[in-house]
């Protein structure tokens, strides 16, 4: 018998998924699940005046469900953020925490949730606290579909004096549950709709092209670059539509879950730098540069563009070229959402184009890239995109 080839796995569940619409009714009972009957809710402003919250809240209160509320984490959320959050859940008490809102919130969330196990600890100290104490225990509500955020137990905030994107998490606050309900997504505006979409499409297509990439992150991805590329442009178009919204939330979470295994690349590394340097909404980042990088890492990423194509179910292409193919159809769905803009008018100054590249080539996702760039290649993608 000859030496096997196969690669061995250990995949880790992510979390418990409660997927469909009116499902936060549920949510006290998840709670008890956990063995908790007190909750402490992380969200921002801009949900607790759309009445999100509120609803939320009702359902703790028709159960009786002890709450405090942190509502003040930012678009781009900051260590400072994560600092008052924990302060409050630490006056609190011992809580579930719920993490009601987008990818900015939930990161923050699993920040707050860490620091409360960790007294003495604080936002800055993130490279360190992955070795920490055990943090309080998470449930995630999404409420846009792109970030994936509800799969993993890590989360991207801004270190404001470092002027840098910081990872911070541990194992301890992956969310034990997802609860995914696309009534929560009903009337996103169409701007938020393409931004937090086409990262949920990036998060598809990088994690087939990574260099973590196995069979079961590909057959996540796949199926979420299918359900993605389909349902977005509807999302988009009709914010209203209840179906495409939901196939858009569990299309998301399952590329959440791919990118979880697999990580990430380049698209993400740039993406990251820039709305470090200049505050540049997250989505709206990777898409000025998408295409840009895609181009440059297809002659090292053929057979993930192909997959990419087929799960867009486009039709071969008659010169065989896949990777075209499914750059083209990439380009075709952000054109659509009309979310790609030039860097200069994100604020990207000539001046801060050095300070982008470099950052990007420093942060931890642009390893997984499948063509290995040199920061003199990144600032060649960036003045295309200028």
């Amino acid at each position: 018998m000859g030496e096997s080839t196969i690669d061995q796995l250990t995949i880790d569940p992510t979390c418990r998924i409660e997927f469909g619409p009116g499902r936060v009714e549920h949510l006290p009972e998840l709670i008890s699940s956990l063995g908790l009957h007190r909750a402490f809710v992380v969200t921002d402003r801009g949900l607790r005046a759309a009445g999100i919250v509120d609803r939320v809240l009702k359902a703790l209160d028709a159960a009786s469900v002890e709450h405090g509320v942190y509502d003040g984490v930012g678009a781009n959320p900051s260590t400072g953020n994560v600092d008052e959050g924990a302060a409050r859940a630490r006056a609190f008490g011992p809580a579930a925490v719920v993490a009601l809102g987008g990818g900015s919130v939930l990161d923050a969330a699993k920040g707050i949730a860490l620091l409360f196990g960790n007294a003495d600890a604080a936002a800055a100290d993130a490279d360190a606290l992955w070795d920490a104490l055990d943090g309080l225990p998470l449930i995630a509500i999404p409420t846009t579909s792109g970030t994936g955020a509800e799969t993993n137990g890590f989360g991207v905030i801004e270190d404001t004096t470092a002027c840098r994107k910081v990872y911070i998490g541990h194992p301890s606050v992956k969310p034990r549950i997802a609860l995914l309900d696309p009534e929560l997504t009903l009337g996103l505006p169409a701007r938020i709709t393409a931004a937090t979409g086409i990262d949920a499409l990036v998060h598809g297509i990088e994690s087939l092209a990574s260099r973590g990439a196995n069979p079961v992150s590909v057959a996540y991805a796949t199926q979420a670059v299918a359900m993605v590329g389909r349902w977005l442009p509807a999302a988009h178009r009709d914010g209203s539509d209840l179906e495409a919204r939901g196939q858009l939330m569990l299309g998301a979470h399952l590329a959440g879950q791919a990118l979880t295994i697999s990580g990430l690349g380049l698209v993400h590394g740039i993406g990251h730098a820039l709305t470090a340097h200049t505050g540049t909404p997250h989505g709206v980042a990777l898409a000025a540069v998408l295409e840009e990088v895609l181009e440059f890492s297809a002659p090292a990423a053929q057979e993930a563009y192909e997959q990419t194509a087929r799960a867009l179910h486009l039709a071969p292409p008659a010169d065989g070229d896949w990777s075209r193919a499914a750059i083209d159809a990439v380009r075709e769905i952000s054109g659509a959402l009309d979310i790609k803009q030039p860097l200069r008018d994100l604020g990207v100054r000539p001046d801060l184009l050095r300070p982008i590249a470099s950052g990007a080539l420093a942060d931890a996702v642009t390893r997984n890239t499948p063509r290995q760039p040199t920061e003199e290649q990144i600032l060649d993608i960036l003045d295309a995109t200028l």
